[in-house]
């Protein structure tokens, strides 16, 4: 009789704006990722079965990101803002993440560990619980030279750089192919 060995079953959380300025808006060397590929990279190295993508507010001139974002697979998150406000605030989805996460948590959703996207410092504190409680993966940082210092004594078994050339080749747009 075979035995079947059971995957992990993850959450990814992306902080879309932190992703967006580690990668296409950076100083250096800046590049695009292929939404599409990046979700079965989350998928294939990480076992995520839900990818949650966070972005600060709807903007009716970027509805082919949104379109792009849910036909790579991810589940996009908006952050609530008054419609008043939305020209002069920030779309900081930070607390948003958090609050998702621990509710998922608190629900008790059937979930190993989570998987999140960002190089923010804000996140640190979730980190550490989310390692104490042994409900964490891994951070990918978009742009591990500009991560936060404060994940600098993270051990390395908890974090990976997107940017690296091995990674980017994976989850990078493709120049001159079909994407």
């Amino acid at each position: 009789m075979k035995y079947m060995v059971k995957e992990n079953k993850n959450y990814a959380f992306v902080d879309g704006q932190n992703l967006y300025m580690g990668t296409s808006k950076r100083e250096v060397d800046p590049w695009r990722i292929d939404l599409a590929r990046f979700r079965v990279y989350l998928e294939k190295k990480y076992n995520v079965d839900k990818a949650y993508y966070f972005l600060g507010f709807v903007q009716d001139e970027n509805q082919d990101l949104y379109e792009e974002i849910q036909n790579a697979g991810f589940i996009l998150q908006f952050k609530k803002h008054n419609p008043a406000m939305l020209g002069t605030k920030k779309g900081n989805v930070d607390t948003d993440i958090v609050f998702h996460i621990m509710k998922k948590l608190y629900k008790k959703e059937p979930f190993d560990s989570i998987v999140l996207v960002s190089g923010d410092g804000d996140y640190r504190q979730l980190v550490d619980f989310l390692i104490e409680e042994k409900k964490f993966e891994k951070i990918l940082f978009p742009d591990g030279a500009r991560a936060s210092s404060l994940f600098k004594r993270i051990t390395r078994k908890y974090f990976d750089d997107l940017a690296k050339a091995d990674v980017q080749a994976k989850i990078g747009k493709r120049k001159g192919g079909l994407r």
